[in-house]
């Protein structure tokens, strides 16, 4: 979505779920002058006419997505004035190579008073290719600086680059509205800068961590499920810690994956890694399952530094896992137990859903703020699966229900 705004026209982004973020992201990119309309699962974005360089505090602060319009606003009107973001509340995600690699591209930017001001300097019309080497392989920061660099003079060579399908899906779109990028999915993202970009129509990727998700809740419940479409490549670290726990996944067509669960899981070791190691996104989810797996289960977090607040929620339904620092260590237990929950982020949520469709008895789980940030429709595409859940409206938040199929 950040993405269109590079384009002086109309984009038409199709496979687009229902999601709170997306309608977040979507007033963010109102706020700056775009015409954004969702019909179904098309988002139509019309930035032709931007009229401010400024996105709203009072969005940003709640999606840290958004913070990733400063590089096509940037790139597209020389000038870009962005919030330090918000979001999940699981660790501290500075901004400090997306800055680095924007003044290395051309670009002045300063920090004061909690907003990023960006602008590019000595009154030249555009940013200047260059080489810029990440310390880490961020995926906020390889595509921020990817995105900037559509548009500026000359070539510019990203090292170190995060190497998410995510960030490949978007190198595709600027691909398709003419921008000249090589090398996305590798350490070395090289892009030739190009003077306008065009409309496009896109079909998105499927969501990989949505499908990881599902693959769990058939684990953990003991279900043959089949999900569809998914790109299973994009699952591989998944799919072989799955195979190593004692499922098995079996791939009948290209685009679809289906779980097949052992009689008996076993543990195992899991560290966080970004792309193509086992993603971050899932340590949590995979953590609900580990806790009924037969012996011990460890579990390291690499990426950020607070994603263990689920372990206390999990441990009141009576999991067995002790936390020191990014380390958790698991011991099996024979059955979850039903008990109140509240998720604290978004992966945590799912988790703790997991947790509940395996438990016995009825959990009630409020947080679902979080969950919806990242799910579309995720308790009927569960009801569908014959989970017995249902979302109730209380006077001062949403709760979600779960009860153990029978």
């Amino acid at each position: 979505m950040a993405g269109t705004l590079l384009c002086s026209g109309v984009c038409r982004l199709h496979q687009v779920p229902s999601l709170v973020d997306i309608g977040i992201m979507g007033q963010v990119l109102s706020a700056v002058g775009a015409k954004v309309e969702q019909n179904g699962n098309t988002l139509e974005i019309n930035a032709s006419h931007l009229h401010t360089s400024e996105a709203p505090y009072e969005l940003v602060r709640q999606l840290r997505a958004s913070f990733f319009v400063i590089g096509p606003m940037l790139a597209r009107l020389g000038v870009a004035r962005v919030p330090l973001p918000g979001g999940c509340a699981i660790g501290a995600r500075p901004v400090d190579l997306h800055v680095r690699g924007l003044q290395a591209l051309g670009a002045e930017v300063h920090i004061e008073h909690g907003m990023v001001n960006a602008y590019i300097s000595g009154g030249k019309p555009k940013l200047k290719g260059t080489k810029i080497y990440l310390d880490y392989p961020s995926v906020g920061a390889t595509e921020t600086l990817m995105m900037a660099a559509t548009l500026a003079e000359g070539e510019t060579i990203i090292e170190n680059s995060a190497q998410e399908p995510e960030v490949v899906d978007l190198a595709n779109l600027c691909i398709a509205m003419g921008a000249k990028i090589s090398g996305a999915g590798t350490k070395t993202i090289v892009i030739s800068g190009v003077s306008k970009l065009h409309s496009v129509d896109y079909n998105i990727i499927p969501d990989r961590i949505e499908a990881g998700t599902f693959l769990l809740a058939g684990a953990i419940t003991g279900s043959q499920i089949t999900i569809s479409p998914v790109i299973p490549e994009h699952l591989s670290a998944v799919i072989s810690k799955l195979k190593s726990i004692g499922a098995k996944i079996i791939q009948e067509a290209p685009n679809s994956l289906t779980i097949v669960p052992g009689e008996v899981l076993k543990g195992v070791e899991i560290e966080t890694q970004p792309y193509p190691g086992f993603p971050t996104d899932m340590q949590a989810p995979f953590m609900a399952l580990l806790s009924l797996c037969e012996g011990s289960s460890s579990v390291t977090e690499t990426v950020f530094e607070n994603r263990m607040r689920h372990v206390s929620e999990l441990n009141r339904m009576g999991a067995n896992i002790r936390v020191k620092g990014n380390h958790a260590i698991v011991q099996g237990v024979p059955k979850l137990s039903a008990a109140p929950v509240v998720g604290t982020d978004l992966r945590a949520s799912a988790a703790l859903v997991i947790a509940a469709l395996a438990a016995e008895g009825e959990t009630t789980f409020q947080g679902l703020q979080h969950l919806d940030r990242g799910y579309d429709q995720f308790e009927i595409k569960l009801q569908k699966l014959g989970a017995k859940l249902k979302r109730l409206e209380l006077p001062l938040e949403k709760d979600l229900a779960v009860e153990k199929s029978i």
